[in-house]
């Protein structure tokens, strides 16, 4: 049992926080997971020592932070914790920051690359045939749809997902997933051209070129070549 709160709030907001953090607190000490079902609402209320209302707002609160989940008719459990909340921050900053510079996708294309080649030591001996097979796959679909004039959102993210999959680290499966959907969501801000379009798609072709071969150095050529529109487009607008 978790001890009640008993000091007296200093306003609505700081109350539900307050309630917010024992509800996350009972969630520690009872050692419960994603998708392990919470207590009732009175059962809740009890146990941290708080109003119906303040345990119903501070709920909402960490629903929106993917910490909870309602399930309605059925109850209230621990949520997946996914990094939903940083994607919608990083988002709307770099929708807002988009005439200054592109500060937010900037920082974005350093971190990814950075995770991407810091981590190909790692990444090339653990991709097996069936896992280099899909990415040659993707690139494919890429490469068509490019010629077509289509976009292919799509197969990038899976592309760079399946490159993080045989490293069996969910946090950096997670960055990786977070980090892509706030640059695609901001991107779409850039104009585009047939030209990188086929530069990226080309790097794509490169990355699993290098991996198939297990040429440390080519990989990382590949990915920076993959950004390389992007830093080139912030380069000519900088200050713009």
């Amino acid at each position: 049992m978790i001890e009640p709160i008993s000091r007296p709030s200093r306003g609505t907001q700081l109350r539900q926080r307050e309630v917010a953090e024992r509800i996350k607190q009972y969630i520690l000490h009872h050692r419960l997971r994603p998708g392990d079902a919470l207590p009732t609402e009175a059962e809740l209320c009890a146990a941290i020592g708080a109003s119906r209302s303040s345990v119903r707002e501070a709920i909402k609160t960490l629903t929106a932070l993917d910490i909870v989940e309602v399930r309605h008719g059925y109850g209230t459990y621990v949520g997946k914790l996914s990094l939903a909340a940083l994607v919608e921050s990083l988002s709307f900053r770099g929708l807002l920051s988009r005439s200054d510079d592109y500060q937010v996708l900037s920082e974005l294309v350093q971190v990814r690359q950075t995770l991407e080649q810091g981590l190909a030591s790692a990444i090339i001996p653990a991709l097996g045939e069936d896992l280099r097979g899909e990415l040659e796959r993707l690139t494919d679909e890429m490469d068509e749809r490019a010629r077509a004039g289509e976009t292919f959102i799509e197969q990038d993210r899976e592309f760079h997902l399946l490159l993080m999959k045989p490293l069996g680290n969910e946090l950096v499966t997670q960055l990786t997933a977070a980090f892509w959907d706030v640059h695609a969501i901001v991107a779409p801000t850039m104009p585009t051209t047939p030209e990188s379009v086929r530069e990226t798609v080309a790097a794509h072709r490169a990355i699993v070129r290098a991996a198939s071969a297990e040429d440390l150095h080519g990989f990382a050529e590949a990915i920076a070549a993959h950004y390389a529109p992007v830093r080139r487009h912030l380069r000519e607008n900088r200050g713009h």
